[in-house]
This record gives structure tokens, C-alpha cells and sequence, in this order.
């Protein structure tokens, strides 16, 4: 039987090892890093890029984050060690290309290579996002770009109450809300941001309690006032992604022009008795608002909820659709609904989805497109999901 340094030196022989100074030229020719510390370490820091695996989480998540056996892959621990027998296993579940780094992190840091120090969460962050962290995709790494991240919501009625609620549970850092509405006894059918004892007391402040009480970490701003042309490039701009669950068609064109024009994404939502859509918006990824729809709707073709009605459960499943598709955004993860607009009928409980192609000729978007300033349309109705 073959001791430990027996052991050692048949991996040696088999996986190849490199220094810093190749390790960081594959580094800039895009091989894929493998971090197989323990969290206390890399606490430390990491070489920029790095996934971060564990090693005894490594054989049952490797496949989930680099399905290609092919692909090129540094492996790297404390001192070089445990990566040689990380190595080992990846090679023995398939993967042809795994180099391990000589002397590991140590030596990277001796070498005087650049180096990522993260920012480490709250004992309280730790146990209140603790399923996040289990998850691959998201981990700690993923959770600090929730907490860094900015989103404005507009409107704190139908769509944005299901929405703002676990976008604020999930953790995102700071949360805009813009309505001008106070809480009507009719709006708590559906807006479950707001109670009985809210009925009279502006949305954005009634709004701002509630999710306080639900994730006191989460930075609320309230904006108190209509969106119009005068105050929309200020209010956006410094913000990650807007959802749009706006209640009326001339305020779609005008957060999806701003959006276009700054250049931020848009989570872009409605609702109409038992029918929703969902679609992503991000400039220079796909379609705008205007490729869809260039132009508002007629008055007749668009009666208000007062006219129409909404079922109430239905902003609600709308409403958790943007929260995912902002998450989605933020993470940089799955596939987002840009170019995709998904159409759910309550009644029947079915799922549609429709491509959207770039209009080429579109005026706000389109090839030729030049910025000269936000078309304000009459009011052509109220939506009041």
C-alpha cells in the first residue's frame, strides 16, 4: 500500500503543474480558475475570477459550473496540495484539461499578482440568505452583488407590492419606489403592501414601512411624486435595473425611453382581468417597449381596471416573474426574458411566450435612432393594477 507522498507523486506525474507566472498568462487567455479553499481562506482573498468551490463540495457541483469536460482549468488551494488531488478526481469524472497551480494561492500572492479580498456578510446576513449561499449560482459571491445592487421600482400597487416584497427578502441593497397614489380600501384586493391601517397614507411611505419590517437592511427610497419627462433622467440614473409596473400607458413609453437612454434594464410588467405579460428590456440586447408597440393604444382600446376589473391573485404571479427576472439580471444567470414576452392566461393556467425582434427602424432603439428628448402622451388611461 502506497503512502501519502507515494500517493502525491503519481498525481504529479500524471496532472501537469505550472507556476504564477504561467498560471496568470492562462489567466489572461481566459483559462477558468477553481478556487478549492474553504470559505475561511478565501476570506483572505482570491485570485480575481476564481470560482469558489470547496474541495468537498467540488465532484458534486464541477458539472453544474463547467459542463464542458474540455474546457481549460487552473485548480488552486492554500499551498498546491489539495489541488493535485482535486485534480485527480476531476480527471477521473472526465475532464481532459486540468492543470494544478505549484505552490497555490500562497504563491500567486508571493508572486505579486493581483488579488481579490471580498467583503465578508454579518453573522445575521449568514443565517437570513443561508439558502442563497447553498446555492451554486448565487453563493456568497452572488449575495454581495444582490446587496450592492440598486433597483427602482415604479409603482406600489399590484405588480410592484409581490415583486418589492422578495426583492427585499432576497436582499437587494437599496429599493426606489415611485408612486404619487395614496392607498385606497380598493387596492387591498391585490396590493399586499399595504393594510387596512395604511387606507388614506401615501403608497411609497406605506410601502417603505412594510418592507422594513420584513428586511431591515434593505435601503428604501421613497419618491413621492408623478414620473414625468422633467424628473425621469434624474430619478434613474444610479439605478441597476427599473421594474415597470406602471398603471398606464404613457408612462410605459416614457421608463422605457429613459431606460433605453441610460442604458439600464427594464423588467417591464401588466396585467388585465385574468391575463399578464412579463419581458425584459435590456438596450443593445434586444427589442425595446416601442418594437413591440411603437405607439400608445387608442383610449377605447384600453379600459382601466376600474372598467375592466383584475383578478386579484394575478399581479401576484406577475408580480413574482419580474422579482425573478431582476434576480436573473443582477446575477447574471439563466436566461432572461429579453427578446421573449411571456403571456399568462389565469383562466386556463397556461404559460405562452412570443419572440420580439429589434425593430431596426424603431425610433428610440433602432440603427439610426437618435436621442431628442421624451414624447409625453395624454393620458390615454388609468391601469391601477
Amino acid at each position: 500500500m502506497a503512502d501519502f507522498r507515494t500517493l502525491l507523486n503519481d498525481i504529479r506525474a500524471a496532472v501537469p503543474e505550472v507556476d504564477a507566472a504561467a498560471a496568470k498568462a492562462l489567466q489572461d487567455q481566459g483559462v477558468r480558475f477553481i478556487d478549492v479553499r474553504e470559505s475561511t481562506e478565501t476570506a483572505d482573498g482570491h485570485v480575481p475570477g476564481a470560482l469558489l468551490i470547496p474541495r468537498g463540495f467540488l465532484e458534486l457541483r464541477i458539472e453544474d459550473q463547467i459542463p464542458n469536460r474540455d474546457e481549460p482549468i487552473l485548480i488552486y488551494c492554500a499551498a498546491g496540495t489539495r489541488s493535485l488531488l482535486a485534480a485527480r478526481s476531476l480527471r477521473e469524472l472526465g475532464y481532459t484539461n486540468v492543470t494544478s497551480l505549484d505552490g497555490g494561492f500562497r504563491a500567486w500572492k508571493n508572486a505579486g499578482l493581483r488579488f481579490d479580498v471580498p467583503r465578508s456578510l454579518s453573522s445575521e446576513q449568514l443565517t437570513r440568505y443561508s439558502r442563497h449561499l447553498l446555492i451554486p449560482e448565487v453563493g456568497e459571491a452572488g449575495q454581495q452583488k444582490l446587496l450592492d445592487a440598486k433597483v427602482l421600482m415604479l409603482g406600489a400597487g399590484g405588480l410592484g407590492s409581490p415583486c418589492a416584497f422578495y426583492l427585499a427578502a432576497a436582499g437587494i441593497g437599496t429599493l426606489g419606489i415611485i408612486d404619487n397614489d395614496v392607498v385606497d380600501r380598493s387596492n387591498l384586493q391585490r396590493q399586499i403592501l399595504h393594510t387596512e391601517d395604511s387606507v388614506g397614507t401615501p403608497k411609497v411611505e406605506s410601502a417603505r414601512q412594510r418592507l422594513l419590517a420584513l428586511n431591515p437592511d434593505v435601503n428604501v427610497v421613497a419618491y413621492n411624486e408623478r414620473l414625468n419627462k422633467d424628473n425621469v433622467l434624474d430619478i434613474f440614473s444610479g439605478y441597476d435595473v427599473v421594474v415597470d409596473g406602471g398603471d398606464n400607458f404613457p408612462t410605459r413609453y416614457l421608463v422605457n425611453d429613459a431606460c433605453v437612454h441610460l442604458g439600464i434594464p427594464n423588467v417591464t410588467g401588466s396585467v388585465f382581468r385574468f391575463e399578464g405579460q412579463v419581458t425584459v428590456i435590456k438596450p443593445k440586447h434586444g427589442p425595446c417597449y416601442r418594437c413591440l408597440y411603437p405607439e400608445p393604444p387608442p383610449a377605447e382600446f384600453a379600459p382601466s381596471c376600474q372598467e375592466a376589473g383584475v383578478l386579484g391573485v394575478l399581479p401576484g404571479t406577475m408580480g413574482l416573474l419580474q422579482a425573478t427576472e431582476v434576480i436573473k439580471v443582477i446575477l447574471g444567470i439563466g436566461k432572461p426574458l429579453i427578446g421573449r414576452l411571456m403571456l399568462y392566461d389565469a383562466l386556463a393556467q397556461k404559460f405562452r411566450e412570443l419572440r420580439i425582434q429589434r425593430d431596426p427602424k424603431c425610433k428610440m432603439c433602432g440603427d439610426d435612432a437618435t436621442f431628442t428628448g421624451f414624447t409625453e402622451y395624454e393620458q390615454f388611461c388609468r391601469l391601477d393594477p
